[in-house]
């Protein structure tokens, strides 16, 4: 089973980072910085370190697991972060050169019900869990008050 890790990186100004995914033939949306979990990663909160890393150039304070989804072949772990620092310009990630794979766009949009709502946030059940953690303030430490 593959297995993915996000982070939901809240900024000082409890904004969230989040990137913006421009493909041709398809509709804008945005993910959330993270990827693959890999062999050599000690654990999957060291995966989430790299990928942050790799993404954004950025060192996160992970505050705990917010959601998990689980399909047949994939499970992807949605964690609560706090974030201080972060470069798009100096990512690593591979998948930044890779032909055919599109633009990336590093975008911070309110951590509001609004501001979630204007964006295409995928996958959809995400979105949902944090229009709802939101809205009932249920977020928690590390969220906006």
């Amino acid at each position: 089973m593959i297995e993915r890790v996000r982070a939901v990186l809240v900024t000082a100004d409890d904004t969230m980072l989040v990137i913006r995914r421009t493909r041709p033939g398809i509709p804008e949306y945005w993910v959330l910085p993270g990827g693959g979990v890999e062999p050599d990663d000690a654990s999957r909160e060291a995966a989430l370190h790299r990928e942050i890393h790799e993404e954004i150039a950025g060192k996160a304070d992970i505050i705990r697991l917010l959601h998990a989804m689980e399909s047949d072949d994939e499970r992807q772990l949605f964690y609560l972060a706090r974030i201080a620092t972060w470069s798009f310009e100096d990512r690593t990630g591979p998948e930044f050169n890779a032909e055919g794979r599109g633009e990336y766009a590093l975008e911070e949009i309110p951590l509001t019900p609004e501001g979630l709502d204007g964006i295409d946030l995928k996958p959809e059940e995400i979105a949902q869990v944090l229009r709802g953690a939101v809205s009932t303030g249920s977020l928690g430490n590390g969220a906006p008050r």
